[in-house]
């Protein structure tokens, strides 16, 4: 299996099949499958697929085409994927959030510091 280098932001879903060499009800009943493959859709209502959708839909392929999974073994294989990938995530994001409270708490210190040092001047300048 070819996969083709993806340059659009969006897809239509003929566009998608004829790029994944799937058919159309195929790539409509993944979506009943897998939950991580949510396409949006525009206003007219037709299915508008994202580079990550087409990512998605070509593991999807090797995992039931070439590995030879079943749906069920391929959702739980994509599922564990995308909890360890949305864990990640979290803990890097904690780990950002932790340096940034260390960050304002610093800078509120400091922003103590110089109120305390404006005050005695102000008190200096009063006084003379």
């Amino acid at each position: 299996m070819q996969k083709r280098t993806i340059q659009k932001l969006y897809y239509s879903i003929g566009e998608v099949s004829e790029l994944t060499d799937l058919k159309k009800h195929v790539l409509r009943y993944w979506e009943t499958e897998f939950p991580e493959l949510k396409p949006s859709k525009n206003r007219a209502g037709n299915r508008i697929y994202r580079p990550k959708d087409l990512d998605l839909i070509f593991r999807i392929k090797k995992l039931l085409y070439e590995e030879h999974y079943t749906i069920q073994g391929a959702r739980e294989k994509i599922k564990f994927a995308h909890d360890q990938t949305k864990q990640a995530v979290t803990s890097s994001n904690l780990k950002n959030l932790r340096e940034i409270i260390d960050i304002l708490n610093s800078l509120r210190s400091d922003i103590l510091e110089i109120e305390k040092i404006l005050d005695s001047n102000r008190g200096v300048a009063q006084s003379g």
